[in-house]
Order: C-alpha cells, then sequence, then structure tokens
C-alpha cells in the first residue's frame, strides 16, 4: 500500500514539525534543537528521531501528542524514536530559537 503512495517530503514533515512547542520552554521542538532526523523505513512509515532537553522530562507524553497531530495528515503511519547520544544542549538550539528564546526573557 505504501509503495504506491507518494511520501511526503521530509522538509515538509519538519516545516509542520515547528508546530510542536516543547511546553515548558515554549519554543518549537525544531529551532530548540530536539528534532535529530527524519526518515522513511522501509515499510514507509516516518520515523522521528528526537531527544529531549533532559531524559527526565515529565511532558514525553505531551510532545509525542502534539508530534502526532503535526504529521497525522501528512504520513499514513509514523514511529517516534527517543535518542540520548548525543545528548541534546544548547550549542543545538537554532539562531531562530535564540530569537524566540530571548523574546521571551531567556539570557541566550
Amino acid at each position: 500500500m505504501t509503495d504506491t503512495v507518494a511520501q511526503t517530503p521530509l522538509e515538509d514533515i519538519e516545516e509542520a514539525l515547528k508546530d510542536v512547542i516543547d511546553p515548558e520552554l515554549g519554543i518549537n521542538i525544531v529551532d530548540l534543537g530536539l528534532l535529530y532526523g527524519l526518515n522513511y523505513a522501509e515499510d514507509g512509515a516516518l520515523i522521528v528521531d528526537m531527544t529531549l532537553t533532559t531524559a527526565a522530562c515529565p511532558l514525553t507524553d505531551v510532545i509525542e501528542d502534539q508530534v502526532g497531530r503535526a504529521v497525522e495528515t501528512m504520513v499514513d503511519e509514523w514511529r517516534l524514536n527517543w535518542v540520548w547520544m548525543p545528548p541534546w544542549g544548547p550549542e543545538k538550539i537554532t539562531e531562530d530559537g535564540r530569537e524566540q528564546m530571548r523574546a521571551l526573557g531567556f539570557n541566550i
């Protein structure tokens, strides 16, 4: 079934994931540098490689639900792959993310 369906370009999916907002920081997961990669598995499912600012984040389910809502109309199936190495650090924040954080009062 997935062989006959055109896959949504990964750039479009990344753009849609900018609607997923980290509930603690108020910045999207792409500009925070939490998105480590996107690819399609052999079975056609979208694989979302991402991390969190800390492995002990209590809001994992909230972020996973937001990711699902962001991609559900773009792909038939998706899986989230939590990645802990390399660990996230502030150096992964994009320049847009830094500007957003400064606008919120963070000194970064």
